[in-house]
């Protein structure tokens, strides 16, 4: 004990050494790399920061001019229009056209026709980019003159139901015929009362076609890489020639959803990317100029050098990494494998060996472990061995002492039934006497047919029934499985442990029942009874003594029998320990098939199918 205890002492002094020298070198290596990459790393990025937000601003703010003077370009060119209307409407000649046709000659009103026609054509012509219309109504005469092909005919109810103060987009007076929306505007010379017309009221109507905007809108794009659309909620937008119409898409229900007021700018998100948007309302139009600038193609270059920046502290990092993973390969893991030899020497397992393909200091180390864990492993089993043949020197004799009592016992049941003249019990008696005895003392084998073992198991429990009539016996055992070949004596025991501590224990108990499953794999016996049990913390108790190396209090009957069957069947086989579904105590046996036994069973069961 003393040896045993100060082994495990020098286990935890070479393991606090050997953990602590290693948790301090690699405590320092990390808090090295931490301290080289963190402060790098908010420097940067804190100037990135600085350097982003000034270059977002200057981009709001260019865009705010840029968008405030196409929105005045298109302003002007409007307020050209009208102000040219209102004069428009006081020229004489249009005057006159609206005047009572107190001539009579022909030739003087086609001239004023073609005079006022040509102030129109005129007027519309000077700018290229903005062609506009006019039309000019006289409710006196009936008549309309307009500067562009119009089949269009005075009509009383399209003046009435379409003049207004403000510009409207709408359809003209034939949408019939297929003629796209435009704006207009009606201007009246009923002056402080515009939007009312009068009997003899002189009407001209202003118009451009969405092309004007669209004119602009190219123009303005051509200078950037950039998405401008005219908007007003609930008609379709005004876009440029070239426009996206993927991201139009996408940004017309974002536009529905906001709220826009004289100015506005702020971040959306688009097919999944950042856009700046911008937008300035028309006075004139009541319509929204808005433009969308990917901050990516603005912001590019600044993230693709934040973005160099983070790959180069990646690579950095990553070199670290494998700097540290050769230091574990080369260090950190020999020692890893000899502290965990050196805890599994601790808990007992001196089969232990480490090995290293390397030819380095850790060989040698590895090597000299071996060599003590070997000793150590010689050491125990020798004194193990020792224990085992003391203990079974001790049941031997425990045995010689049993059983001649066992057999006093049945020779004084035999003596009383002859007295008695029971003939018939005193033939049993003997005859299951006789037959276990004689399978008990061949010990020329030490396997037997399972076969075999329930034939001893029914001489032995006839010999308890005829002692004790309550005893009552049930085997069901499968054909198959009594032709294997088990250790000899494995059942015996364990029915005789049902037979003392279960039924003998209790007057009202008396139930044994064996029951046996085979499969292609593993065999298994259940041994029950219906006496008083164990609680479950002493079932599990024992269970977890089955596994445990044997100690000096344990008694070996139980523990022997496991190590008999794993022994002789392998690791996977097992003496288990559980509740009966009798009530009382329940013994498992399991032992797995060997390989051969497998395959035959296997070739069977395929030729009966």
């Amino acid at each position: 004990m003393g040896l045993r205890m100060g082994w495990h002492r020098g286990i935890d002094y070479m393991r606090r050494r050997l953990f602590g020298s290693r948790q301090s070198l690699f405590a320092k290596m990390n808090l090295l790399i931490v301290i080289l990459f963190i402060p790098i790393i908010l420097m940067y990025s804190y100037s990135n920061d600085v350097a982003l937000n000034v270059v977002s601003k200057e981009l709001q703010m260019s865009n705010t001019r840029q968008l405030a003077f196409l929105s005045g370009q298109i302003e002007s060119r409007i307020k050209q229009m009208m102000d040219f209307t209102i004069s428009f409407s006081k020229d004489p000649n249009v005057k006159t056209f609206n005047g009572l046709q107190i001539w009579g000659d022909r030739y003087d009103r086609m001239q004023t026709r073609y005079a006022v026609q040509e102030k129109m054509v005129l007027q519309s012509g000077l700018v290229n980019i903005w062609p506009a219309r006019y039309t000019v109504y006289s409710q006196q005469n009936k008549d309309l003159i307009s500067n562009f092909s119009n089949d269009s005919k005075y009509d009383d109810t399209y003046l009435t139901g379409n003049v207004s103060s403000n510009w409207v987009y709408r359809h003209g007076q034939s949408p019939e015929a297929g003629e796209p929306k435009a704006f207009y505007w009606l201007y009246t010379d009923n002056f402080g009362q515009q939007g009312v017309i009068r009997g003899s009221s002189l009407v001209v109507e202003a118009s451009f076609s969405n092309e004007n905007i669209q004119n602009m809108l190219d123009s303005y794009k051509a200078g950037g890489q950039r998405e401008t659309v005219f908007y007003h909620k609930g008609e379709a937008p005004i876009l440029n020639r070239t426009a996206n119409q993927k991201l139009i898409h996408e940004l017309i229900p974002a536009l529905d959803e906001m709220t826009l007021g004289d100015t506005n700018q702020q971040v959306i998100q688009l097919d999944g990317k950042s856009y700046l948007l911008s937008s300035i309302k028309s006075p004139n139009l009541n319509w929204y100029l808005v433009d969308v600038v990917a901050l990516e193609q603005v912001l590019g270059p600044i993230s693709y050098s934040r973005d160099l920046f983070y790959f180069t502290m990646v690579l950095l990092f990553v070199v670290g990494i494998t700097a540290s993973i050769l230091l574990y390969r080369n260090v950190q893991r020999p020692i890893k494998q000899l502290i965990g030899g050196l805890q599994r020497v601790k808990r007992g397992d001196f089969t232990v060996r480490i090995y290293s393909k390397d030819s380095s200091e850790f060989s040698f180390l590895f090597h000299r472990f071996n060599e003590m864990s070997r000793q150590i492993q010689d050491l125990i089993e020798n004194v193990l061995n020792e224990k085992l043949r003391a203990r079974e020197a001790t049941l031997k004799q425990l045995q010689a002492q049993i059983n001649p009592h066992f057999l006093y016992n049945c020779l004084g049941y035999i003596i009383n039934m002859a007295q008695m003249k029971e003939e018939e019990a005193v033939v049993s008696m003997a005859h299951n006497l006789s037959a276990y005895y004689r399978y008990t003392t061949r010990m020329e084998k030490e396997t037997a047919t399972l076969s075999e073992e329930v034939k001893l198991l029914v001489n032995y429990l006839d010999i308890q029934k005829l002692r004790n009539g309550r005893i009552d016996y049930h085997i069901d055992m499968p054909e198959p499985m009594l032709a294997q070949h088990v250790p000899r004596l494995l059942l015996q025991p364990i029915v005789e442990n049902a037979v003392i501590h279960g039924i003998g224990k209790t007057y009202s108990s008396g139930a044994i029942q064996i029951v046996g499953e085979f499969s292609e794999r593993y065999c298994t016996i259940y041994v029950d009874d219906d006496g008083p049990g164990m609680t479950a913390e002493d079932e599990e108790a024992l269970n977890r003594k089955m596994l445990e190396p044997l100690q000096e209090e344990m008694g070996c009957g139980l523990w022997n029998t496991n190590q008999r069957i794993m022994h002789q069947f392998g690791g996977s086989s097992f003496l288990y320990f559980t509740k009966s579904p009798l009530g009382g105590f329940r013994t498992v046996i399991q032992w797995e098939l060997p390989p051969d036994e497998q395959d035959r069973l296997k070739k069977a069961e395929k030729g009966d199918n």
